[in-house]
């Protein structure tokens, strides 16, 4: 009975990170008038010029711990070794979350820590599409959508960086609801 406890814990805490997310988004956006979704980069929200920029930095670290948390759901539920590199890539995704905030816009290492933050996490979910493409096709064809919809996203021109980050951060959402609630 306890072990359903922690999993369910675990499979929540994908949801939290979601949550806590867009909330800490929010909150960064609404100290920071200036702060122009067309313009600006979503890390802009956690540098110097930021009116409290602990807000997104350490909002961004404390959503890495329940993103690193789901990734241990997923690593549960895996029946492969293919599914468990899925869970094992959105942990180190994770990782990089929590570095964006410790290494904030404007520092050395952020552009590395973001960008990788995207591609580990766009490499669960093209190894969760691997790992399940015998169980469920139909599923490993939502998941391939995803990751082709993040590759494409790439590529696009977009008016801003910040807008791009939604787009990504909306295909990672979309990800994490489906393994947290409809194919749990």
């Amino acid at each position: 009975m306890r072990k359903d406890y922690i999993i369910l814990a675990l499979r929540s805490s994908g949801i939290i990170a979601i949550s806590m997310a867009w909330f800490v988004i929010a909150l960064a956006i609404h100290f920071n008038p200036w702060f122009i979704l067309t313009k600006h980069a979503l890390s802009d929200l956690g540098t110097s010029r930021a009116l409290m920029p602990q807000i997104y930095n350490y909002g961004l670290m404390i959503t890495a711990m329940f993103v690193i948390l789901f990734s241990g759901y997923l690593a549960i539920k895996a029946t492969n070794k293919v599914e468990t590199f899925a869970a094992a890539y959105l942990s180190i995704a994770g990782m990089f979350l929590a570095l964006i905030g410790i290494f904030p816009g404007g520092t050395k290492p952020h552009t590395f820590v973001s960008t990788w933050f995207f591609i580990q996490a766009q490499l669960s979910v093209l190894m969760k599409a691997i790992g399940v493409i015998r169980k469920s096709r139909k599923y490993a064809i939502l998941l391939f959508a995803l990751f082709l919809l993040a590759i494409l996203g790439g590529l696009l021109e977009w008016p801003s960086v910040a807008i791009e980050e939604i787009y990504e951060i909306i295909l990672l959402d979309v990800y994490v609801i489906m393994e947290a609630i409809i194919y749990s």
